[in-house]
């Protein structure tokens, strides 16, 4: 039975979710599941809440806990990681001051960078680790920026890697639900950058469904849920992946104007608060939310309800079920460019069709993405390298560079003042970037 180590076990949600899909699978059942976490009390938590899932549906999984990475690491054939490293907001509140309104600032653009080289070293110290102990496993990661730590894991070190996301199967069943059609009968050709894939090819029953999400996109009510991916799909003329809230940030056409961002986002997407929230109550809200699911989860590991077993839409635990027992797989995952989209470059990062089998992972071949397609991807791709050569090379100068290059930041601010934000960013989070 293959061994599995969870890093950042006291993830509120994931590791939850990741092991309930685990149980469902009979070839992973039986597996050994490694819990690791820096915080001793969440991850007790996890670990009794895991033991009572065990003995609930009567598997013969075995369960492992310990703050120890080295020991978590050892021996394991799959390592996955869903980390925050820090809990500043810096990366968000300081650009704020300066007109920069980020709505979640973990992906791309300077709050992206930054948010990078927050998790980059921790990382970066799984991924080495993994390198001494347990050479060939395969690691699955989750934690964001993704594109800009899967292209550090590349550069620096040897692991075998794949970044998962869960935007590209979300959007999928939204857009099922748009164009009313169950989701079981549609499929899809989604490729480009994580947040920034784009649906190539949507189809109904077989037949090009585009026509049916052109027509969706005139009610009123559906494109107020999606505003800024229907604009996007109007102008560049294909859907792309992740909220509309997160695309918001990527371009400087929807937050550069208190104008725009009331055209553009409102209440009826995922991630946008209520009108005249601060970013202070979002933030009070959010730890909320998360004190709740804490909550929630230390009454299942203390009680004796019946915890709720099923399968999530995450595609981790169908990648190992493949790997595992040669049951062929396709899902959409991160990974060295190597010259799958012939016109992004060929050493970065990116979001394509994957084949999973007893073999392992097998990358789909795409060619070249419509060009204004490309060009959006590689906009954003430009930050996203120097973000990540800023870490590697530990010089800051990419680090005012990334913010050059943003369209949001640049819309509004001269360069003197992106220098003097990004100065006051790294002065208040000097001890978590350490360069």
């Amino acid at each position: 039975m293959p061994k599995l180590t969870i890093v950042g076990a006291g993830s509120y949600v994931f590791a939850r979710r990741l092991i309930t899909d685990m149980l469902t699978f009979p070839a992973l059942k039986d597996a050994t599941i490694t819990l690791m976490d820096v915080n001793p009390d969440k991850l007790r938590v996890m670990e009794q809440l895991a033991r009572r899932m065990v003995e609930q549906e009567k598997t013969g999984a075995r369960i492992e806990a310990t703050t120890d990475l080295r020991r978590a690491c050892e021996g394991a054939d799959y390592v996955t990681t869903a980390i925050r490293a820090s809990n500043s907001n810096h990366n968000t509140l300081i650009p704020d001051k300066y007109g920069i309104h980020y709505g979640i600032g973990d992906t791309s653009g300077i709050g992206g960078v930054f948010y990078f080289l927050y998790n980059a070293p921790a990382m970066l110290e799984i991924a080495r680790t993994m390198e001494a102990v347990c050479p060939q496993a395969l690691l699955l990661n989750y934690t964001n920026p993704m594109t800009m730590l899967c292209w550090t894991i590349s550069e620096l070190t040897r692991v075998k890697y794949v970044g998962l996301c869960h935007s590209v199967q979300g959007t999928a069943q939204q857009l099922a639900e748009y164009i009313h059609k169950p989701f079981e009968e549609v499929a899809y050709k989604v490729a480009g950058i994580n947040h920034m894939a784009w649906f190539l090819d949507f189809t109904w029953q077989g037949k090009d469904a585009y026509p049916l999400l052109w027509e969706a996109m005139q009610d009123p009510e559906i494109y107020a849920r999606d505003a800024v991916r229907w604009e996007l799909m109007k102008y560049f003329g294909a859907f792309i992946t992740e909220s509309s809230v997160h695309n918001s940030e990527y371009s400087a056409y929807f937050r550069r104007t208190p104008e725009t961002m009331e055209r553009y986002l409102n209440e009826k997407m995922w991630g946008v608060p209520p009108k005249g929230w601060t970013r202070e109550q979002r933030f009070a809200h959010w730890m909320q939310q998360r004190a709740a699911q804490d909550a929630e989860n230390q009454r299942l590991a203390n009680g004796t309800e019946a915890i709720p077993v099923e399968r999530s839409h995450e595609y981790f635990s169908r990648i190992l079920n493949a790997l595992e027992t040669n049951a062929p797989y396709v899902f959409n995952g991160n990974v060295k460019n190597n010259h799958l989209i012939t016109n992004l470059p060929p050493e970065s990062v990116v979001e394509v069709p994957i084949l999973a089998d007893g073999t392992g992972l097998h990358p789909c071949f795409i060619g070249a993405l419509p060009p204004a397609l490309a060009g959006y991807d590689r906009m954003n791709l430009t930050i996203e390298e120097l973000g990540m050569r800023a870490f590697v090379e530990k010089d800051r100068q990419y680090i005012y560079q990334a913010a050059q290059m943003e369209p949001l930041v640049f819309s509004q601010l001269s360069l003197p003042e992106i220098r003097k934000m990004v100065d006051e960013m790294l002065a208040a989070d000097q001890e978590l970037i350490g360069f």
